[in-house]
């Protein structure tokens, strides 16, 4: 994460809640629409790349396509977001083998370190 904040790309976490020794996270849907609509407000970015499947950021995602940002869905191709596939310019559907490589097993630490 360090690599990614020295290229200038700002990472925050969402809020977790232990309900009964399981873990929920909470408000992280509200959190990512403000700074969607934040950006799209103050002009921050052309593209906006999400890494998220929940439909509850179409409301957020259409206001940006009216300001004339763009959006790069990102999710999963075993359960894909076909809301979010629907407002997206650039939809993008990664596979268990796509994360392999980034997985910290000893299986693919050497991959890692070829990486870096």
């Amino acid at each position: 994460m360090a690599w990614l904040n020295q290229c200038g790309w700002k990472i925050e976490f969402g809020h977790m809640l232990r309900n009964m020794g399981i873990y929920h996270e909470k408000g992280v849907d509200v959190h990512m629409a403000a700074d969607l609509l934040r950006g799209a407000y103050k002009n921050l970015y052309d593209t906006a790349i999400l890494v998220s499947s929940d439909t509850d950021l179409i409301p957020a995602i259409q206001y940006l396509r009216e300001e004339g940002k763009k959006l790069e869905y990102i999710g999963f191709s075993h359960q894909p977001s076909y809301g979010l596939i629907k407002y997206s310019d650039v939809r993008t559907l990664l596979k268990k083998e796509d994360l392999e490589p980034f997985q910290s097993t000893k299986k693919h630490q050497k991959t890692r370190r070829s990486l870096r």
